[in-house]
């Protein structure tokens, strides 16, 4: 079990918080049914999800948690944690285009 952020989390969530990006609400660590899913617009049905080397054995768990996002009619993003550290303007970037793909 987690005890906090990860140093990814807390940078994508400085651009996240406050409805900065895009005016667009965001929440952290929302609940699903049995998930949580790192980052979330309820408004505009968009999980973000950060993943570290720990997701590379938890493959099939992602699929199936996917699948339910899905279902409810999110649209779910995967990041790297390294991404988000090393070029965190093209993360935003594409979260951007992810939030105007409607």
């Amino acid at each position: 079990m987690r005890k906090g952020p990860t140093p990814a989390e807390r940078k994508l969530w400085a651009y996240l918080r406050g409805n900065k990006l895009n005016d667009v609400n965001f929440r952290r660590q929302h609940a699903f049914g049995n998930f949580i899913v790192d980052f979330v617009s309820v408004k505009e049905k968009l999980v973000i999800e950060l993943d570290g080397s720990q997701h590379l054995e938890q493959e099939e768990y992602i699929v199936e948690r996917t699948k339910y996002l899905e279902s409810l009619g999110y649209k779910v993003i995967r990041f790297w944690n390294n991404d988000v550290v090393n070029d965190i303007e093209g993360v935003v970037r594409a979260i951007e285009m992810a939030l105007t793909d409607k």
